[in-house]
Formats: structure tokens, sequence, C-alpha cells
């Protein structure tokens, strides 16, 4: 049986952590390890910590952000495989195990992602992904094609030798850096998917999905580096991957009543791509339709 180590980055998160502990020993794959690295929490996070004794490896550091606490995480891990789990979401019990099925079948593959479902605070689910591409998807990443890799993080298992391959982490990122890691895999290896949903991800006021413009900061930079191949396949794509990128910014800023930077990135949607006009033009009926 290949060995796991599970990295779970904490930052605050007692009052979610350990049911996502938990979540992990209720696996019906056995982890080798859960790795969890406090990333300098001020709340009761050690003595939660403290409250699995020897069940756990415990790694304590000054607050370096998601990704160095990540990293950390895979520098430490014994497994053959690192899978990562956010403090304050869940796994299925299956979830491991209908992942490592599809290294079993394809041992060459560089990570496995699966779908997934959000939830509130009630335990009501709210979303469901479900939908994945899987193979050489990297050109449709940069398109931003529906479906690829679109889930929530903590979704993924990847080789240990994979992430230590590609440098981890981008710790300049404190949002999107899971897309940015994701596609670094996928520039270099092929991907599996299963789309059973089997990781639950939590919704609450202080997630760092909410932060626009860090994920702005971090997309931004994600594709700076990916265009910096001279590939010409990856090249083909550039102006439709800035002009998708921007309407989908400007979409979250007009979610945010943030008139002035919705109107500017959607002007540089439309100087990358003069086709996002007619998605901008019917954009008033969608808005209407969705209140609706």
């Amino acid at each position: 049986m290949k060995t796991i180590s599970v990295i779970i980055p904490a930052y605050n998160y007692a009052r979610y952590l350990g049911e996502a502990i938990d979540s992990v020993f209720a696996q019906t794959y056995p982890a080798l390890e859960i790795v969890v690295v406090d990333d300098g929490s001020a709340d009761d996070t050690s003595e939660v910590l403290a409250g699995y004794g020897d069940r756990i490896r415990a790694i304590r550091q000054q607050n370096q952000g998601v990704s160095a606490a990540r990293n950390a995480g895979i520098s430490a891990a014994r497994g053959e495989y690192v899978a990562f789990l956010d403090a304050d979401d869940v796994w299925h019990p299956s979830k491991l195990e209908a992942q490592m099925a599809r290294f079993d079948a394809d041992p060459n593959l560089g990570l496995v992602y699966c779908g997934a479902e959000s939830f509130n605070a009630e335990g009501q689910t709210m979303q469901v992904w479900r939908d994945g591409m899987q193979g050489r998807v990297a050109i449709n990443m940069l398109r931003f094609d529906r479906g690829v890799m679109a889930a929530p993080g903590c979704n993924i298992v990847v080789p240990k030798r994979v992430a230590e391959e590609i440098g981890g982490f981008d710790t300049r990122m404190t949002v999107s850096e899971d897309w940015d890691f994701y596609y670094r895999v996928a520039a270099r290896y092929a991907i599996g998917f299963t789309g059973e949903a089997l990781v639950r991800y939590r919704i609450h006021g202080s997630g760092a999905h909410r932060n626009i413009p860090e994920m702005e900061k971090g997309m931004l930079l994600a594709l700076t580096k990916a265009f910096a191949s001279s590939d010409p396949a990856v090249q083909a794509v550039r102006n439709l991957s800035y002009g998708r990128l921007h309407r989908m910014l400007a979409g979250c800023y007009f979610e945010l009543r943030q008139p002035s930077r919705f109107a500017w990135h959607l002007l540089r949607s439309l100087r990358y791509d003069a086709r996002n006009l007619g998605y901008f033009a019917a954009y008033p009926l969608r808005v209407f339709s969705r209140l609706s």
C-alpha cells in the first residue's frame, strides 16, 4: 500500500480543526501520518493539537501564510504521496481510497483531484462540483474552461516527488496559490480525476476565497509565470486567457459593488479579447436572472 502524508495548515481555526483531523482518521484508506502546521495561531489551536497527542505530528512556526505552511508540511512529510486539507474543511471517508485507485490505474499521473461540495454554518450543502477534466489539461486551465480543476482546494493528492519537483507552493500568494500549484503540475504531467464530491468546503465569513484583491494579485502572478513559457501552444491562448481572467474579476468586483474596479477589468478584458463584448452586453440580463 502506498503511503500518504496528510498536510493541514492551521491558522486561528481551532474551532474547526478537530473536525478536519477527525475526517482524516475516518478515511477508508489510512494515511501514514497527519502533519499539522500551526502557522502562528493565536487562538486555541495548540490545545486542540495537544489533545491528539502523538497521533499527529505538529509543526509550529511564525505566521508566514498558507503557502509556506504547506511547504513546511511537504518538507516534513514521510509519505510517498501528500494530500492537503485546510483546517476549516473536511473529507468524506472514501476520499483517499478513490484517489489512490486512480494512481494505481496510472502511476504516471502527476496529480489526482476529486469533486467537492460547499456547505454553510448549518451544514447545508450549497454547491456541488462534480465536473472535471483529466489527461493533459494545462491549456484548458489557461483557457479557464469550465470544469477543469474548478473545485475548491483540499481536493488533490500528489506524489511528494512531484510537489518537490515544481518547487511547492508560491509563498508570494495568499489566494489562488492552489490554482498556480495545479497548473505547474499540469504543465508537466497528465492529471487524474474522480467525479465524486469527496471534499466538504466550508463557507464562512473569514474564508480566503472572499479576498478578491488577493485573488486578483495571485492569478495575475500565476499567469505571468505561465506565459513566460515559449511554448507556442501556451502563447496561442495568452490573449484569451487574460481576457477571461479580467472578465471573471470584473464580475467579482461587480458583486462587491466596486464600480471602478468592475469598469477597469471590463476594459482590460475587452483590450485582450474583444469577443468578450457580447458577454458584457448580456451582463445586466444575467444579473437580473440570478436575482430573480
